[in-house]
């Protein structure tokens, strides 16, 4: 079966608040009737972003075409986890035309490459392109990039400490595997704060690579899709931090976990707390869904560092109650209990 002939999967990764699913959901309501199947990878026990794709709207868009995997980091458990929704993929009535696959903000997206040499889907599917989605704002204040000089200046006073930053590996990885870098939110920078954060891009990237700017995630799918890398078979050029590693990689350095909590009296009122819980202990990523007083629609909520975007999504239903959940992520030693509280919620268990 020649490349052409193959089922094209687009991978769409990027750190965590990036702006993944909001690319995604864009691309699905400019679908144009081509039937795209979608792959979320979720860190964390709570599905916030397949309820979003779902609760999008996208005409043609089955619920049987959004595949949600919660059981661990797609690079971690392509055998057990990503295999097995490829090939029933491939085995539907109406296999889809071309397949998006949403990684986790924490995922290293070269083992997932390399699970496209598996004898069940090599000769059915090729990666069309890696897209990595850049939080502009985020990385031009260096909370997920590492400053070079900084670092050697740091090793140079005291040569006994360790400044490894798991985090900017992520990154790093993340921008090596790209075939397509989408710089999103570039509305919250100047043009001088951009160019740096390109030239970050660039310096980082070990091969020249294509950046595009985006606002909300909007980008034209003709840019997105149809980019015929065969990433599969270009391994070489995409470099990781956990080339020598055999086999699986751990996420010990991050944690994440739910807390429920109750309708709130405002969202204003949500939002300051959720940023002054992120603020006070150093939450990378929150987001979720809550109930607010008097208001008949879900208030869905995403937050990076302090950084925290909201819409009301969807009407609640009877099922949804007036109960709240987040999931909280960051790195590892997060006090849940006190986050829990701070947010007069409290944890979920189970």
């Amino acid at each position: 079966m020649t490349i052409a002939s193959r089922v094209p999967v687009t991978i769409i990764t990027g750190f965590l608040g990036a702006g993944k699913t909001t690319l995604l959901r864009n691309l699905l309501q400019r679908a144009a009737g081509h039937r795209i199947a979608v792959v979320v990878n979720e860190f964390g026990s709570l599905g916030i972003d397949g309820e979003i794709l779902r609760g999008c709207g996208v005409e043609g868009c089955k619920e049987d075409d959004i595949v949600e995997l919660t059981n661990g980091c797609l690079c971690c458990t392509v055998a057990d986890d990503f295999l097995p929704t490829m090939e029933a993929l491939l085995d539907r009535a109406d296999p889809p035309e071309h397949v998006v696959i949403e990684t986790s903000g924490l995922a290293l997206p070269k083992p997932l490459l390399k699970a496209f040499g598996w004898p069940t889907v090599r000769n059915r599917m090729t990666v069309d392109g890696v897209i990595t989605v850049v939080d502009a704002p985020a990385v031009s204040t260096g909370r997920f990039a590492d400053d070079p000089e900084a670092i050697a200046q740091q090793r140079a006073a005291d040569p006994s400490l360790d400044h490894d930053n798991p985090l900017a590996e992520v990154f790093e990885d993340q921008i090596n595997a790209a075939d397509l870098v989408v710089l999103n939110k570039t509305d919250l920078l100047d043009a001088d704060a951009l160019a740096r954060v390109e030239d970050e891009i660039r310096r980082t990237a070990p091969r020249p690579v294509q950046i595009v700017r985006a606002t909300e995630g909007k980008v034209d799918p003709a840019i997105l899709l149809g980019i015929g890398a065969a990433a599969e078979a270009d391994l070489a050029a995409r470099p990781s931090h956990h080339d020598a590693e055999d086999g699986e990689h751990e996420h010990d350095d991050f944690e994440s976990f739910v807390v429920r909590v109750p309708e709130q009296q405002s969202v204003e009122q949500f939002l300051t707390l959720l940023q002054d819980t992120a603020r006070r202990y150093d939450v990378l990523r929150m987001k979720g869904f809550a109930a607010v007083a008097g208001k008949a629609m879900r208030l869905a909520v995403q937050g990076v560092g302090t950084r925290f975007r909201h819409e009301f999504d969807r009407p609640l239903s009877v099922n949804d109650g007036r109960e709240g959940r987040i999931v909280v992520i960051g790195q590892k030693g997060l006090e849940a209990s006190a986050i829990a509280k701070a947010l007069g919620g409290t944890l979920v268990t189970a």
